[in-house]
Parts: C-alpha cells; structure tokens; sequence
C-alpha cells in the first residue's frame, strides 16, 4: 500500500514540474502550445534533468559552494533547453492545429469513413455504366464508331442520376453549357429534369405531417398521392384547399439533406485539392465556384428561401408573364404551397401554339427586364419552368434558383450591352471592367484588341448569332486573367438557359439580335428627360450636405496659406496591419541578433578558459549566454514556423 502511495506522489509531483517547465518554456517562447504538448515537453525536461546532472557530477562535486548551486542550475536550463528543441522540432513536424482533438478525431473518422463510402458507391455507379475508363483519363475507341457519343451520353446522364440529387443538379448545370458540350450530351443531361423516379405516397406523407403539424386531410380538402412531376430536389402533387382553391404542393425529398451535405463536402474538397495543385484550379477559383455551388443547393433545400424568391420576383413584375402565389402560412422548409397555373411546359408544347414568335419575344422582355430593372431574377428559365398557360400567355415557376444584382452592376450591364449594340470597343472594354474582378494589373491595348475581335465575329453584319458568343465573351476573361462575379455569371446562365426554350417556342429565333433591341431599349428609357431629371435630382439631394459644407472648409485652407500654417501631414504606416508587421519583423530582426551575438560571445569566454583545470568565472557567463543564444534562437524559430504554418 505504501509502495502505491509513493508511486501516486511521485507520478503527481512529476505532472506538476513538467507542467512548470512547460510554462516556462511557453514563456521563453513566447508561444502558447496544448496542453498535451505541453505536459510531453515537461515530462522531457524532467526525464532529460537526471541524465544531465549525472554527466556533471564530477565537476560540481569539483567546483565550490556557490558554482556547484550555478551548475545544477546550468544542468535545469540545459533540461528545459532540450525540452524546448523538442518542442520547436514538434511544432515543424507536426505543426500545432494539425492534429485534431481526440473526439474530433473520432469524428472525422466517422466522416471520412462515410466520405470513402460515398466514393466507393459513386466509383461502382461510373465503373456499372461503362464510365470507368474515363475516371482515369484514358480514350475509348467505341467514340469513333457510330452512336458512339449518344451511348456514352446516355450512359453519363443515367450515372448521374444515380448518383443522386447532388449529381443531377451537376447535370442539369452542365445542360445548360451548350458551349462545352456537344449536343449529344446536352440532350441526354437535360432529360435529368423528368426523369426522376418519384417517392412513394407513404414517405411523402409523413414529410407533409411533420411539416403541416398534422395530418394531410386538416388541411387539404382534396390532396393526388400521384406527382403531376418529379425532381431530384423534390416533386410536387395536385391538390384543393378546404376554401376550394386549387394549388400545387412541393414536397421535398425525405432524407436528402445529409446526402447533399455529404456529397457538399466531397466536393469542397476535391475543390480545395485542385487550387492547390494545379493552376487552372486557382486561375478560375474553383473553391468559391464550389462554395457558390454548395449555397446554392443548401437554398434551394429551404422552401422558405424559395417563397421569399417568388414574392420578391412577383413583386417587380411588369409584363405579361404569369407567377403563382405561394401561401406562406402553409409552407415551410420541407413543402410549398401555390397557386396552380394550369398549361403545359414549354418542353412539351405543340406545334400550334399561337404567336409563338410574340410568346418568345414577351419571355426574353420579361428576363431582361428582370436582369437589368428589377434586379432580381429567375435564374434557371428552362422549358420545363415555362409554362404555356391554357388561357393563352406565359408563366414561369420553380424559384429555388434565383440571381440578385445590385444597382451598379446593372447599371454596368447596361452600358456593356448599349456598347456592344453599338459596336464601341472602348466602351465595351471599359463596362467590362466594371463588371468582373479586375486583377492588379491587365494590359489594356491587348484587351481592347481582344473586344474588337469580338465584335468583328459576332456583332458584324452576316455574323452568325447564338450562344456561342457568351462561350467567347467567357475566353477573354479567363485569358486576361479576370473574375466574373457569381451573380454575373448567374445572368449568362441564365440567358444561355433561355435560348434553348425561345428556340424550342420559335425556331430561327435570334436571340441576341432581340437581346440587343431590347436591352438597348431599356437603356434608353434611362435617357428620357423624365428620367434625366430624376436622377439629376437624386444626385443633388447627395450632393447638398457637402456642397454646404465646402465654403467653410476651401476658408479655412485660404486662411491657414495665409498664415503660413498650412501643412501636410503623411502616415507612412496608417494601417494598423502594416505597423504590426514592420513591428514583429523588426522583433525577429533584433531576437536573431542578439542571439546570434550571445552566441559569439559564449565561443569567445569559453575559448578563452578553456585550459583551465576548474570552472571560472569567465566559463560560467560563457555557458550562460550559450543557454540565451540556444533560448533566442529556438523563439525566432518557432514563431518563424508557426507564423508559416
């Protein structure tokens, strides 16, 4: 019992020196370390402590009263010493952060297990379908032979869509990129959109129960088990109120939400592992293009998100198109409720519709509008979110895909579109600065040269039209190395997007020649004198308060040049970051120093006694400043490696 005793006070009164040793250090270091790290470091001086004083026996038992104390406290600073090189060689092997905690650990095991899943799932689906040779990179033969690129079509849209939701919606963006695909596979992807298999009656039900705080039949007087459509968010359902209303109900899919998130975060990180290791992955920012991604889907989750977007888009509606009401009360997170607009998607419209020519022309006003007025726009107009209604006009659904643009860039849109109607190269060039993220540095002779070209292609006269033009547009941008804003490249989308449902509504439907009337009419309406001297008015409301003010102030600079008192004053370090800096390079600077100064002087004291039979004086400072150097050097390290970490 008593051996257990002194093993518990020995084991305690190690713990508690190594933790002092370990403050120490922290101190001399002027770091803070964990805890974990920090007791290790401890309990290494106090193993390294026994092991020194043992090899200085001899001479302390040598040397007098007062050097023997010094040296058993030259043998403690050159235990904490050692512990101190451990700690800084732990810190550039295994830096601090690197290591997560124990239950986070644990956790992101569990993570990374369910993310090697995933991938396994994801490779088996590609490897099923045929698609497992192009996950290495390598050609396959069949492509050359007829049918070959309709077959690899059809077999990447069906993997996707096996994928899961995530997937598909990978699929239906890249439908939309008629200028990277070939037709083939844009046809195939674009079949994702109603080719879903629906959720059964049962699990749909209870998502409506949770949702609408009870059963279905309290609510809706009539309710179709059977879809009218479904999607790889969701699918929505006929039904009737109790006040005899007929609406649509959009439910979304049981469990999803941890699959999105899931697959969210394998794509996050295969975007993170891309910026790091190639350039093209940082040239286009492909982590915010995947952060972007990963917004957008978690909105298009929240059915609350989606009914703010119907409102806000309704709200600045002023043409003829159609958008249905959504009842807030009923509607969540997980189901929506709206007006039913009765009529056919545009995708499955016949050939004798009526003034399909006028419909195309009123679908393109009504997102220009919103692009370039409005400000707030439906993102995602394909034919499947067009209706034709059977009361003759258009409407428009599905707001889980909406763009918002503020009111400099749409004014910067406009210019750019006026510029291109026109043909002006400076102008164009110009808008389009104000548009993207321009680098620090962009030749601009080359770039006007570039637009110019681009308008010799697409805008001349006999030039062929289409969407390839965004395609080229696009090109410049990367090539001088700007940055297109999410909300930016949302509009291009979204135009090229549209093209596909005014070609199906009217064939031989040009549309940028259209865009290009219509928005320079919108640009124009701008320019009306009604709208010059409203704005002429805005601006001086603005500009009142500081025209009152300049007198005073153009007096007092008149009156201290006068009096000689004028004088400027310039901050060469105003911004508290750049004072840090300087202030810390300089801390580095005169830490390596010293050190290296302490450093000298120790070689110099210890040559100069070193014929000496006992331990003098000169020795003892010279020991002394070689355990500072070893002290000063170890801190400009470790913050060197922290800092670099």
């Amino acid at each position: 019992m008593g051996n257990v005793a002194n093993f518990v006070l020995l084991a305690v009164f190690t713990v508690v020196t190594g933790l002092l040793f370990a403050g120490m250090m922290s101190r001399l270091l002027g770091l803070n370390f964990g805890l974990w790290r920090r007791l290790a470091a401890g309990l290494i001086a106090v193993a390294l402590f026994d092991p020194i004083l043992n090899g200085m026996r001899t001479t302390i038992l040598a040397a007098g009263g007062g050097a023997q104390l010094f040296l058993t406290v030259l043998g403690l600073a050159a235990a904490v010493l050692g512990a101190m090189i451990c700690l800084v060689l732990a810190e550039v092997l295994v830096p601090t952060g690197s290591v997560p905690h124990p239950v986070d650990l644990v956790r992101g095991l569990r993570g990374q297990a369910a993310r090697a899943r995933r991938y396994s799932r994801i490779t088996r689906i590609a490897v099923r379908h045929g698609l497992g040779p192009y996950l290495t990179g390598r050609r396959r033969a069949d492509l050359t032979l007829p049918n070959g690129r309709s077959r690899l079509a059809a077999s990447l849209a069906t993997a996707l869509d096996e994928a899961g939701v995530t997937f598909v919606k990978l699929g239906q963006i890249l439908s939309t990129r008629r200028d990277l695909l070939p037709p083939e596979f844009v046809d195939e992807l674009s079949r994702l959109r109603d080719r879903v298999a629906p959720v059964p009656w049962p699990e749909v039900e209870r998502v409506l129960a949770q949702e609408l705080g009870g059963p279905v039949t309290e609510v809706f007087a009539e309710f179709s088990p059977q879809p009218l459509a479904a999607a790889s968010v969701a699918q929505v359902h006929a039904a009737t109120l109790k006040s005899g209303e007929r609406v649509v109900v959009k439910v979304q899919r049981p469990g999803i939400g941890s699959v999105v998130e899931r697959d969210l975060d394998i794509v996050a990180r295969l975007a993170a592992t891309l910026h790091a290791r190639t350039r093209w992955g940082r040239t286009i920012g492909v982590r915010d293009l995947a952060a972007g991604f990963a917004d957008a889907m978690r909105e298009e989750l929240d059915f609350r998100v989606e009914t703010a977007n119907m409102v806000a888009v309704a709200a600045g509606s002023r043409t003829d198109v159609h958008y249905p009401k959504p009842y807030e009360s009923l509607s969540g997170k997980r189901v929506l409720v709206m007006e039913r607009l009765d009529g056919v998607a545009l995708s499955a419209a016949g050939p004798e519709t009526p003034d399909r020519e006028g419909l195309a022309r009123t679908l393109l006003d009504t997102m220009l509008r919103q692009v370039m007025l409005d400000g707030v726009f439906h993102a995602d107009p394909h034919p499947g979110n067009v209706l034709l209604l059977a009361g003759g006009g258009l409407g428009m659904i599905d707001f889980g895909s909406v763009g918002r643009l503020d009111g400099a860039l749409r004014e910067a849109l406009q210019r750019l579109l006026l510029a291109m109607d026109k043909a002006d190269v400076l102008g164009m060039a110009d808008a389009l600065l104000e548009v993207v993220r321009r680098p620090d540095e962009i030749d601009q002779v080359q770039l006007e040269r570039a637009i110019g070209q681009f308008l010799a292609r697409h805008l001349s006269a006999g030039a062929p039209a289409g969407v390839r033009m965004f395609a080229d547009l696009f090109k410049i941008v990367a090539d001088f190395g700007l940055s297109v804003p999410p909300e930016v490249a949302a509009v291009f989308r979204a135009l090229a997007t549209l093209e596909g449902g005014l070609t199906q509504l009217s064939p031989g439907f040009d549309l940028v020649a259209e865009a290009r009337g219509v928005a320079a009419g919108y640009v124009q309406q701008g320019m009306d004198p009604e709208a010059l001297r409203q704005t002429a008015m805005d601006e001086l409301v603005t500009l009142v308060p500081m025209l009152r003010r300049l007198p005073r102030r153009v007096e007092r600079i008149a009156g201290a040049l006068e009096n000689g008192r004028l004088g400027l004053n310039i901050r060469l370090w105003a911004d508290r970051r750049d004072r840090q800096y300087v202030t810390e390079l300089l801390h580095q600077v005169l830490l390596t120093v010293l050190g290296a100064t302490a450093g000298v002087m120790a070689v110099i004291l210890l040559a100069a006694d070193s014929a000496a039979p006992q331990i003098t004086l000169l020795q003892l400072c010279g020991y002394s400043l070689l355990i500072i150097s070893a002290v000063l050097v170890l801190r400009v390290l470790a913050l060197i490696f922290r800092r670099d970490r």
